[in-house]
């Protein structure tokens, strides 16, 4: 956990830059020297290996406020054709999207972790989320469940997946995105996005939509890549290209945020960041692991710090 002085500098830090509407996306890679925020939000050691030096963060530019119109929706619409298009493999656990079902053991641990510390649960219960309400995942934890997809084949198969089983039947699956949940006025205690930042149109106003379906007090939790030369070699490179993990056009490297971004992204949105963690993976065990090491997977965890 973080300590208190390590989360006052960087709430300080990120009180002191300059706001701005949304985020740079640079055409190759590269960075420009602030390494602070980078240091500030490796606050928990999940191990103690020696860490990789940060890469640099990209610069974030202040459009002027007049110029900025909110759009109705952050879908990206070449996302939704691409992701609806493999859909019929998103559940094989041999398929295209095999490292995300391995990975998502360690997810769920540091979720459950910092879920049960934030809600005051007991993480030694088998199903410590009983009588809270979440947008994913978490069912069989307890927690009353809305699994939200804009892909309506996704919908629809992850239906009949949690059919298979009692506890998942429950699951209430919607094909709708969180700005329609927004205008429905809905609200829950956690709020959970995996994989999905890196997918939409506008991170800014996906994270504002995000926000108001949080309660106040209540937690956010997002996990993506961020966008560094090494994700760039590993995620896109390695995984989709060489090792053929993924399917080729996954990601865009363009696309991904780096924790800096990330923390202040929320910030604005009323989501205060408390944790960071980084996952690494283990070519030996074929596992992945938490580590400090956030140069490319990274998971958040944030607490609502006032009514939207």
């Amino acid at each position: 956990m973080a300590s208190k002085l390590l989360l006052t500098r960087l709430r300080t830090l990120t009180r002191n830059t300059q706001p701005y509407s949304h985020i740079l996306r640079p055409s190759k890679p590269f960075g420009s020297p602030n390494f602070e925020l980078q240091k500030l939000l490796q606050t928990r050691q999940y191990s103690d290996a020696p860490q990789p030096t940060p890469i640099d963060p990209a610069a974030v530019p202040s459009p002027a406020a007049a110029n900025f119109k909110r759009p109705k929706s952050s879908l990206n619409e070449t996302e939704l054709k691409k992701f609806s298009a493999i859909a019929e493999t998103w559940w094989n656990a041999e398929g295209p999207f095999k490292p995300l079902h391995v990975m998502n053991p360690t997810r769920l641990a540091f979720i459950r972790s910092t879920l049960c510390r934030h809600f005051g649960k007991d993480p030694n219960c088998a199903r410590p989320f009983e009588g809270l309400k979440f947008v994913d995942p978490l069912a069989r934890m307890g927690a009353s469940v809305m699994g939200v997809d804009a892909v309506e084949k996704n919908i629809k198969i992850a239906q009949l997946h949690a059919d298979l089983d009692p506890i998942t039947s429950s699951i209430d699956y919607r094909c709708t995105t969180a700005e329609k949940l927004v205008e429905e006025q809905r609200q829950f205690d956690a709020v959970i996005a995996l994989e999905v930042i890196e997918h939409v149109a506008d991170p800014s106003e996906f994270c504002k939509s995000l926000s108001e379906l949080t309660r106040s007090s209540g937690a956010t939790v997002i996990s993506t890549i961020n966008r560094s030369m090494r994700a760039y070699a590993t995620a896109i490179i390695l995984a989709e290209y060489v090792l053929h993990w993924l399917p080729r056009g996954t990601h865009e490297w363009s696309s991904f945020l780096t924790p800096e971004e990330l923390v202040l992204i929320l910030q604005r949105s009323s989501i205060s960041v408390q944790e960071m963690a980084g996952f690494v993976y283990d070519p030996l065990t074929g596992r992945w692991s938490l580590s400090d090491d956030i140069s490319v997977n990274f998971i958040a965890f944030g607490t609502k710090t006032a009514n939207k």
